[in-house]
């Protein structure tokens, strides 16, 4: 480790798709949170972390603010905004608008007393066919909130992410690494696995079924070579009988595609072969239900 190595904590918050689990895996370098086209993918505060021979940054991803309809929803808001505190600095996501939408108002308030720098980071850019749309977006929200910087970026055609990362590691304090040099997110490997079943059925699945499901693992075995099988049972959970019937599609081919595309992943993440078994199981109003909750790992507190 060399003098003067920095690290430190990087919350990032916005709302639901406004790319900052993109951003989380664009910068770590590798796929540690899943992404879709469906507000509330990221449900979980997850931290990826990103280590050279000057600084380690450990991000911290949280569920993308939006207006509460379940125990679940409540708790994913909670922990979003508990996430901004005790790190060092904010990354506020957002994307280029005419005028602010309310859920930024609302987290803007929010994060208004975290103490800390807080940075606007105005995602996207590349879809724009007006660029001068970036600076009204600036001006609207600098009118807001006191940012320490502002960084127009595109996470898919890598605009200005160096630039922004040069920045993030000036705010961060000399220290130690926090992790080993090898770690690349504070979620064990279970976690991830479960969350790229959950991903495939956000692609594959619409309307109310992308909200309605969680995924556990039940039992992993894995092997310890590419030659060698990792066995993995999981089980999709949802809420109603109709759901179930969906997910597993006409003569299991729908349930069949969900699990081709996610050995896949789990094949590139693990180095290993995957065998994979999935059920499907109806759990009525899990979201909320504070026991079922827990049982998923959707603590009250933290997860």
């Amino acid at each position: 480790m060399k003098d003067n190595f920095r690290s430190g904590f990087v919350s990032l918050i916005g709302r639901a798709n406004v790319g900052k689990s993109s951003f989380l895996n664009k910068v770590v370098g590798h796929k540690i949170a899943i992404t879709s086209n469906k507000p509330q993918t990221t449900r979980n505060k997850i931290s990826g972390i990103r280590t050279t021979s000057t600084e380690q940054i450990i991000f911290v991803d949280t569920p993308g603010v939006h207006k509460p309809n379940h125990e679940l929803d409540n708790r994913m808001q909670n922990i979003s905004f508990k996430s901004q505190y005790g790190v060092d600095l904010v990354l506020f996501m957002t994307t280029p608008l005419k005028e602010v939408l309310k859920g930024d108002e609302i987290i803007l308030d929010g994060i208004r007393n975290v103490g800390v720098p807080v940075f606007l980071v105005i995602n996207k850019i590349d879809q724009l066919k007006k660029p001068s749309l970036v600076d009204e977006t600036i001006l609207l929200y600098q009118k807001l909130f006191p940012f320490k910087g502002v960084y127009p970026i595109s996470v898919k055609d890598d605009i200005n992410i160096n630039h922004l990362l040069t920045d993030i590691v000036k705010e961060l304090p000399e220290g130690p690494l926090l992790y080993d040099e090898d770690t690349l997110s504070d979620k064990s490997e279970r976690f991830i696995i479960s969350e790229y079943i959950r991903e495939k059925v956000l692609l594959l699945t619409k309307e109310e079924i992308p909200h309605s499901i969680a995924v556990s693992i039940d039992l992993m075995k894995q092997g310890n070579s590419p030659k060698e099988y990792s066995d993995i049972y999981a089980t999709i959970i949802c809420e109603r009988e109709s759901q179930k019937k969906i997910i597993i599609g006409k003569n299991g081919s729908l349930i069949k595609e969900i699990k081709e595309k996610a050995i896949n992943d789990i094949k590139r993440f693990l180095n290993t072969k995957v065998h994979l078994d999935l059920w499907v199981k109806v759990k009525k109003d899990w979201r909320n239900t504070p026991r079922e909750l827990n049982s998923l790992g959707y603590t009250k507190d933290d997860f």
